[in-house]
């Protein structure tokens, strides 16, 4: 199971003089890893690198340092960790000593690799989405069965007949559920995918 960030995480150390801070949050979207790096990144800093991945989607930056000596090592620590929807920033102050390619390689890698590991997780947990249609009293009772098997409702429509719902819920939940909406209703109330 992949894990997200419950909130903002952070690691601070000093490698041959140059000082390193890592940050790192969730996101849910490019737009969410982006906004964070903007408004993180120090340009005062001598290198601004990151890493995100969301689902199937990933992107890594070196901000100048040799190729495939920062971005890449941040996003290996992400997947080593079993993380996703996670932005990974790590800014580095150069204190002048070279640290050359592995040793690069080795403080981006090894920084995100630290600030994930303390990190507090949260488990992903795959949801499908369903809707249903039931009447103004039943609602309660429906929202109440939907929140006891962990899923969510993402949308309410009241109609001049009841409330149409979409929701989310993990597909092991679905026979449940639907058992029990039909026990509630005498069998009117239908699950759609």
């Amino acid at each position: 199971m992949p894990f997200t960030l419950t909130g903002l995480c952070e690691f601070r150390e000093e490698i041959r003089k140059s000082r390193f801070l890592t940050l790192a949050t969730p996101i849910t979207s490019p737009q969410d890893a982006q906004a964070f790096i903007e408004q993180h990144s120090d340009l005062n800093a001598t290198h601004n690198c990151w890493a995100w991945k969301l689902g199937d989607q990933y992107r890594s930056n070196d901000d100048g340092e040799p190729g495939g000596t920062a971005g890449r090592p941040i996003l290996a620590a992400i997947e080593a960790q079993g993380f996703d929807q996670v932005v990974v920033l790590v800014i580095r102050w150069y204190g002048g000593i070279q640290l050359g390619t592995g040793g690069l390689a080795r403080a981006y890698g090894g920084g995100a690799n630290k600030c994930l590991q303390n990190a507090e997780r949260l488990e992903l947990i795959s949801r499908l989405p369903l809707s249903c249609a039931c009447g103004f009293a039943e609602l309660t009772l429906v929202k109440l069965r939907v929140a006891e098997l962990g899923g969510l409702v993402v949308e309410e429509v009241f109609t001049a007949n009841g409330v149409e719902l979409q929701l989310v819920l993990e597909e092991a939940q679905i026979d449940t559920l639907q058992s029990q909406l039909a026990d509630l209703s005498r069998g009117r109330i239908l699950l759609q995918r």
